[in-house]
């Protein structure tokens, strides 16, 4: 049973393709933000139904600094954090509007992996203002994780009830923009270094 990898972008990935394709893997790249991912990845279900499983890799933030720059993780959970209705100083989510869930569950997982796991958040525009970084963590205090895309592929196989997992490496920190910090290189060597090891052990 082979999964369906996919990544935002083709750089994140870039070093494992060689494999993937060598296994006849096969892997989807669906562009930056959570709307491109749907989109594309919706689309490549309904066009590949025998879609066994679905492995969504790449790189993203983390709010906690006892997470190390460059560490791979497993997401448990993630949640689309601006999907909802301000009310004055509060922050109404869909769910609490009657209108639906927004945070979605890796799926029916099949492997296991031994990872530290984290709960996520899914955001269209990365946090880097220490206010709202703070009005994060104040509403969702357990959120560990930030990235442009999780969310949505944890939504997207729920409904099709397809078995999902989300794997990142740690990029960056949530903080003011200081790319100087970033350590986007490491954290894509680890990402798939690890992706690699488990594509050998398992395919």
């Amino acid at each position: 049973m082979k999964p369906l990898i996919v990544a935002a972008t083709r750089f994140e990935i870039e070093d494992s393709i060689p494999l993937l394709e060598e296994k006849q893997i096969p892997y989807l790249i669906t562009g930056i933000g959570m709307t491109a991912t749907a989109y594309a990845l919706g689309k490549t279900l309904a066009t590949t139904p025998a879609t066994s499983a679905v492995l969504n890799v790449g790189i993203a933030g983390s709010f906690d600094k006892n997470i190390s720059l460059g560490e791979v993780v497993s997401i448990r959970s993630d949640t689309f954090y601006e999907l909802g209705a301000e009310d004055g100083d509060n922050f109404l989510s869909i769910a609490d509007l009657g209108f639906g869930k927004y945070t979605y569950e890796a799926n029916q997982v099949i492997w296991d992996f031994n990872l530290p796991t984290f709960e996520a958040i899914t955001v269209n525009k990365v946090h880097g203002n220490f206010h709202s970084i703070q009005k994060v963590l104040d509403q969702i205090p357990t959120i560990k994780i930030e990235s442009m895309e999780g969310a949505a592929v944890f939504y997207v196989c729920a409904l099709e009830n397809i078995p999902c997992v989300q794997i990142r490496s740690i990029s960056n920190y949530v903080e003011r923009r200081n790319k100087s910090a970033w350590k986007i290189d490491l954290a894509i060597s680890n990402l798939n270094k690890w992706l690699q090891k488990f594509i050998e052990e398992n395919y």
